[in-house]
């Protein structure tokens, strides 16, 4: 039977399946989810737990004899069975097959891997689990649905978010809801339950880490070149990775190529910036001004810049990723090229 994560409660509360297999890449669902089941599998009674990380040396016959095996007290357990890599290959597919063939008695299954590719969930395996157990299949939230959920999350926390302080806190931490609930822990911590302003977000976010790549973009998007480079350089000197710089700086100049195209159909930036939620309000000058600063045909040539990157990383293409996202901000910046920077600016070695 497949659920939706925001089943999954109301499924627990019905009954304990004797096999739940969660399946995705969002790392805070995966974990909740998981923890859910513990508990609620705990509180009728499963109070033995084994952890099995399937690796490639990994003996699937454990499995069997975990299952069967009689603990001292004889009590129910969980066996949690983790493979990291997605595939159980032939040999974990034939034991998984004959577990669900003979259900053994007073044995929860919980199964967690990545995100299933399309030729997994038509393998025999995953229907014989998917049969006699509860399948939950984890995707992103994004977008409105995002904002959503990190309003409920504030008020469960005793927060009340001021105007702007969702999609804030949305833009800060787009596809990692982890660093969102964390932010929400620490405002928890800082300012105690009660209203949440834009200000108050601002100074728990920057107070987070010396350099982020938010406030890279921000340095661009003001034409603040000498500031881009110093958050750069730290960025990189941090060990932060490469795509995860990028995806912003991505993100970003997808934004001012859209807009860049309709300025240039006849609307105002004004107009056209304004009609875009996904800018929160204070945002929205420093995104105009920005897309003063360069024609349409300059933002799309960044954002090819930006797939140059991204093969660069991947080693499809020659270059260093670090010089050329000095580039990408450069360009974001008014900068006509990087050969003006002194000294102080210039990049560090590959790899910090």
């Amino acid at each position: 039977m497949r659920i939706a994560a925001d089943q999954l409660q109301t499924q627990l509360q019905k009954e304990v399946a004797p096999v739940y297999l969660l399946s995705g890449d969002e790392p805070l669902q995966m974990s909740e989810a998981a923890d859910n089941i513990r508990r609620q599998a705990q509180r009728c009674g499963y109070s033995g737990r084994e952890i099995l990380e399937v690796d490639a040396r990994f003996d699937w016959s454990r499995l069997k004899t975990e299952a069967n095996s009689l603990s001292l007290f004889a009590e129910q357990r969980i066996i949690d069975l983790r493979i990291p890599s997605g595939k159980p290959g032939n040999e974990g597919s034939k034991a998984l097959i004959e577990y669900t063939a003979q259900l053994p008695q007073d044995v929860l299954l919980l199964i967690t891997l990545p995100k299933l590719e399309k030729s997994q969930s038509t393998g025999k395996w995953f229907k014989a689990l998917d049969k006699v157990g509860v399948t939950v299949l984890i995707w992103p939230i994004e977008g409105s649905n995002l904002q959503r959920w990190i309003m409920q999350r504030m008020r469960s926390a005793g927060l009340a978010p001021a105007a702007d302080v969702i999609p804030m806190l949305a833009e800060r931490t787009e596809g990692n809801m982890l660093a969102a609930r964390q932010e929400i822990e620490k405002l928890l911590l800082l300012y105690g339950p009660g209203v949440i302003t834009p200000e108050q977000l601002a100074e728990s976010v920057a107070d987070s880490a010396r350099y982020d790549v938010f406030g890279l973009i921000d340095a661009a998007l003001e034409g603040n070149l000498s500031r881009c480079i110093r958050i750069l350089n730290g960025l990189q000197s941090e060990g932060t990775p490469e795509p995860v710089v990028l995806w912003a700086l991505t993100r970003e100049l997808r934004l001012l190529v859209s807009l860049a195209g309709e300025i240039a159909g006849g609307r105002s930036a004004r107009q056209a910036v304004g009609a875009r939620s996904e800018v929160w309000e204070k945002r929205k000058p420093l995104v105009i001004k920005s897309l003063q600063r360069l024609k349409p045909a300059e933002w799309r040539r960044l954002l090819q810049l930006c797939g140059r990157t991204d093969r660069a990383i991947k080693g499809r293409e020659p270059g260093d990723p670090w010089l050329l996202m000095r580039e990408i901000v450069a360009g974001t910046a008014g900068a006509a090229g990087m050969g003006g920077l002194s000294r102080e600016h210039e990049p560090l070695p590959r790899g910090g």
